[in-house]
């Protein structure tokens, strides 16, 4: 059985990624892309799905020890775990060598003192664990194939097969290491190069430790936003610039339940505000890459953006459920695909302005096509800004009015409006002025709730949105405006937990609510961020960095973040790590930097 959400480690190439389990597991990992099939599926489901487990040696009926302590090697993506075992301690490293090449996951077990007895046991199973692959011996070599894919093993240990799994048992003593490889390759290719793990885990720690040492935040919180800005990285798909929302699939939004998405694609919304992180810690390259993804994706075509893409820019992101997986603790189904891509989220064009804008005030290389693209999104707002949609969260239920989507209509046209009040574009500026005085005085007249003085999730509803939050974040009204005070106490009042976290909206449990689905979820870690936010901007610093350093204590042992946190079991939940929770964790550290509002 998988581990915990948080039991997991990341690994990562910038063209895929692995989860590593606390006991030396890895339970997830898709080749060569984040939105590969898996071969190892077993975090959705058993053993049989696939794994590949390397640590200390123990007993057929026992469970595999755990780690006594783990940690990334400095700042970079390369996981230490180490074993205090009655014969000793180990230590095994794993990696994923940036590549221009075979994708290579890299594991290297070290003998620290004693001898101990170690065992590799690797079940590779393709297609989200349900094809078995031909696994056989070439040119000395372990390989297995399976239609388009073929997965080479390579390790001087001496192996063995058993119950269809590849074994190793072997002895590891003091400053012994022996290397374990698995590459990738098209089956009709030629093998990939023997590996060279040692040179690898050196040039990956090279590359990490200059990535690192462009950061230009040094504040109180840097060890935080230095691990989110590396998790972030990892989870860019370095050949085209595309930023995945998360590496997996399916992990639930509440156990046992329904809410399981696949997050291995390209959000506009997702990746506009993590370059917007990126660009104000210095990261202009990934800014660059991610506009030149973004004008791929869109082509000639914005009049039918799309919310989210694949990471080359597809368009087609077609639903399907694997119902030979059982899911992750039982939770079903595992999806795979994403219905959603063809939803109408109007907030997506003020997202994508944003970033747009941000980039261009930062001093990103000017870049007419992005201007034009600009203008484009404007004409398309002109026409559709006032119709129903289905809003940030992808509600599956009927379209709605929602105030979020229309705030986000008016800053996509503000942020035009500067755009050409700065000489660098033409466009009609009384008319998109006017446009933008529109779409302000309908969201204060249908949006706000004058007897609670307080926004609402929709026009004429009484429910509350935590997305209402970004109000006075996108400039809309002012942090001391009245209204925008009675919107965030509104929200601690009616969408908090008992430990101060955030919800997004109300939930209705077995009934369908607002979101078309039946069951509940976890507080959502931006939600709860953007609170933080937002005290700071209202004046109430040491109230906002509580909340802060509270959600901060809610990152696993390597500071990783899912999408959600469950405030009954007390655990993560969601896809994991995710891009959208540690944005906004970078976000409020330079808030809060910037205002003095930390302990210490």
């Amino acid at each position: 059985m998988a581990g915990r959400i948080e039991d997991y480690a990341l690994i990562g190439d910038m063209q895929t990624a692995a989860l590593v389990c606390r006991d030396g597991t890895v339970d997830w990992l898709c080749l060569p892309r984040f939105d590969s099939h898996a071969i190892f599926a077993g975090l959705l489901g058993t053993e049989e799905h696939g794994f590949w487990r390397l640590g200390p040696a123990h007993a057929a009926d026992a469970e595999p020890p755990t780690a006594a302590r783990r940690g990334y090697r400095g700042d970079s993506l390369i996981l230490e775990s180490e074993w205090d075992t009655p014969r000793g301690t180990v230590r095994v490293i794993d990696f994923m060598p940036p590549r221009d090449g075979a994708p290579q996951l890299i594991r290297i077990v070290e003998g620290v003192s004693g001898r101990v007895p170690m065992r590799s046991a690797l079940r590779m199973r393709f297609s989200y664990g349900r094809v078995v692959p031909w696994v056989h011996r070439h040119e000395g070599r372990t390989v297995a194939v399976a239609g388009p894919d073929s997965v080479w093993f390579d390790t001087e240990a001496e192996t063995y097969g058993k119950s269809l799994t590849t074994y190793s048992d072997f002895t590891v003593a003091p400053g012994e290491r022996i290397a374990f490889t698995i590459s990738w390759e098209p089956s009709h290719k030629q093998p990939p190069p023997l590996p060279e793990p040692e040179q690898s885990l050196e040039a990956t720690e090279d590359f990490w430790r200059e990535w690192v040492e462009h950061c230009t935040y040094h504040g109180p919180y840097r060890e935080a936003v230095i691990r989110s800005l590396i998790t972030l990285k990892a989870l860019t798909y370095a050949p085209t610039g595309g930023i995945v929302a998360a590496p997996t699939t399916s992990l639930p939004e509440d156990i046992g339940g329904v809410r399981n998405w696949d997050y291995r694609y390209t959000w506009l919304r997702d990746a506009a505000i993590t370059l917007s992180s990126l660009l104000r810690t210095g990261y202009r390259e990934e800014a660059r890459a991610w506009r030149e993804w973004l004008l791929r994706a869109v082509a000639g075509d914005p009049e039918n953006l799309q919310i989210m893409y694949g990471i080359a820019g597809e368009r087609e992101l077609g639903e399907a459920e694997l119902d030979w997986l059982p899911g992750f603790e039982d939770s079903a189904p595992v999806r795979v695909g994403n219905g959603a891509a063809h939803q109408l989220q109007l907030d997506v064009y003020g997202e994508v302005t944003e970033a747009l804008h941000l980039a261009h005030m930062t001093g990103l290389a000017r870049n007419d096509y992005a201007s034009l693209l600009q203008l484009k999104l404007i004409r398309y707002l002109e026409q559709h800004w006032d119709e129903p949609d289905e809003g940030i969260w992808e509600v599956r239920g009927p379209r709605r009015h929602f105030v979020h989507s229309k705030v986000m209509a008016w800053v996509a046209v503000d942020r035009t409006i500067k755009l050409i009040e700065s000489g660098d574009a033409d466009g009609p500026l009384e008319k998109w002025r006017e446009l933008r005085d529109d779409i302000h005085r309908d969201v204060c007249e249908k949006g706000y709730d004058k007897e609670r003085n307080t926004f609402t999730q929709s026009y004429g509803s009484k429910e509350l949105d935590a997305s209402l939050l970004l109000i006075p974040q996108m400039g809309f009204l002012p942090p001391d405006d009245k209204r925008v005070i009675g919107t965030i106490e509104a929200i601690q009042r009616e969408l908090s937990t008992a430990d101060g976290f955030i919800l997004r909206y109300p939930t209705s449990g077995s009934d369908e609510g607002v979101d078309g689905l039946p069951g509940d979820e976890g507080a959502f870690l931006a939600c709860s961020f953007w609170m933080a936010d937002d005290l700071a901007m209202i004046g109430r610093v040491d109230e906002a960095r509580k909340l802060f350093e509270k959600l901060l204590s809610l990152r696993n042992d390597l500071g990783l973040l899912a999408e959600e946190w469950d405030p009954h079991l007390q655990r993560q939940v969601g896809n994991f790590p995710q891009a959208f929770s540690h944005v906004p964790l970078i976000d409020t550290a330079l808030r809060l930097t910037a205002s003095g509002a930390y302990g210490g």
